[in-house]
């Protein structure tokens, strides 16, 4: 691993442990720097209120030159979330840089969550509902909140679904959850 990736990741540590923003949490897993576990608690007078939504950051070997990739865990119905947990985010892609540090990125997440971009969307029927029927998207949204409190193991059990902590899936249902050892999101907060 590089020097400064490694360097930059400790320092991201360091200032979200220090000085961490309301609402999220973020750490590596015990034994890879590369991954980290987050969670996002969903925004007030949002209908992701009261949701525990978890995260997996895959960081490589350019970062912070290149945004790591981000993903999901818990299931979420949201314009600008793929089916897949993966985002839709400009700061992920084409507006990324390399002074964006962790908390930057899950702030613009907990952000998204607040103001959703319907027209850009990842999920074109969470769009739809959010732009047309929002009573109908509340509902989803409620429902994708009630499923974050559950524990991933719960989750898959009830489900057969799937995520490792290498982003691989498995996939007999709908929702997702997440197997990363001693970095499980289920057992304790990250």
């Amino acid at each position: 691993m590089s020097t400064n990736c490694r360097r930059r990741l400790i320092r991201d540590f360091k200032r979200l442990s220090i000085d961490p923003p309301g609402g999220i949490s973020g750490s590596p897993c015990p034994d890879n720097i590369m991954l980290w576990n987050a969670v996002i608690f969903g925004p007030g007078d949002t209908p992701f209120e009261d949701g525990t939504f978890k995260l997996l950051l895959t960081f490589d070997e350019s970062y912070p030159n290149k945004p790591p990739s981000v993903k999901f865990l818990s299931r979420m119905f949201h314009p600008n979330v793929y089916a897949n947990g993966e985002l839709c985010l400009d700061i992920l892609q084409n507006r990324w840089s390399p002074t964006y540090d962790v908390a930057a990125i899950l702030t613009s997440i907990q952000s998204l969550l607040h103001d959703p971009n319907p027209n850009s969307p990842a999920n074109a029927e969470a769009a739809q509902l959010y732009r047309e029927n929002m009573k109908e998207y509340v509902r989803r949204v409620k429902a994708t909140v009630e499923e974050s409190w559950l524990d991933p193991e719960e989750i898959q059990a009830a489900n057969g679904t799937g995520i490792s902590a290498s982003g691989s899936t498995s996939s007999s249902g709908s929702a997702m959850s997440v197997e990363v050892g001693q970095g499980s999101l289920g057992s304790s907060p990250a």
